[in-house]
């Protein structure tokens, strides 16, 4: 089970807690965008087994949404961070990098 905790009330959630909302940091397209890009958007999705970034809703607390990197492979939680941010923190990559070697760091 994952334990995640919201940055924003300090509390840690079981996922029960928690609504998941999928791959974080996706980029949208307005109007004016070609069905290509809209298509891409709304239906590719990363899957990746290793270091995933999502978002998640703390739905049984604050409410709010946030962020969350994780492992997919093991569960493994390197932490959390605010909605608002447009990439991870670099602390959180530093932890990520230090845990996994091999990761090529966030694109």
């Amino acid at each position: 089970m994952l334990i995640l905790e919201c940055p924003y009330c300090g509390v840690k959630a079981e996922e029960t807690e928690l609504t998941p909302g999928y791959e974080a940091h996706l980029k949208r397209f307005g109007p004016g965008a070609t069905p290509e890009e809209f298509e891409a958007y709304m239906f590719a999705r990363k899957n990746p087994k290793g270091v995933h970034f999502e978002r998640w809703r703390h739905a049984y607390g604050c409410g709010k949404w946030f962020l969350a990197a994780r492992c997919t492979a093991t569960l493994e939680v390197f932490g959390t961070y605010p909605a608002q941010s447009s990439e991870p923190p670099a602390d959180l990559q530093a932890k990520i990098k230090a845990k996994r070697p091999n990761w090529e760091g966030y694109k």
